[in-house]
């Protein structure tokens, strides 16, 4: 990720990984977009900063819906905390994904650190999952 990245890990960039809502992350004790974006701000030098976007709303799991529902499913899920907002502003933010499926949470992640201040929001994933058939 860091060689396919790299042009986006350049000096003053804010990696922030896609949070999850604190009852997942305390049941399942990780987080795998920030132990990817923890690796990736080591390698890099880049700024990291796992606790400036936070999911405030617990959403439904995301595996088995459709794009639309995933969509509405996400919809309003983050927010900027008050620290988070300072660091942002006028910064290039490189957003950590572990999957990219529909790309409905990276949107909604983008659009609230954009309303926040960031310059320039862009997406570092570890891997595109195709959206198989609902049954």
């Amino acid at each position: 990720m860091v060689r396919a990245g790299r042009e986006l890990l350049v000096e003053n960039s804010l990696l922030i990984p896609v949070p999850l809502h604190r009852r997942r992350l305390w049941s399942r004790q990780f987080n795998q977009a920030a132990d990817l974006s923890n690796f990736i701000a080591r390698q890099s030098g880049a700024d990291y900063h796992p606790m400036l976007l936070v999911r405030s709303k617990k959403t439904s799991p995301q595996v088995g819906l459709t794009a639309k529902q995933r969509e509405k499913n996400i919809r309003g899920a983050f927010k900027v905390t008050d620290e988070g907002k300072a660091l942002v502003a006028g910064r290039q933010v490189v957003l950590i994904d572990d999957v990219f499926t529909t790309g409905s949470t990276v949107d909604a992640c983008t659009k609230v650190l954009l309303k926040a201040g960031a310059m320039q929001v862009d997406v570092l994933t570890f891997a595109i999952a195709e959206l198989g058939p609902m049954k």
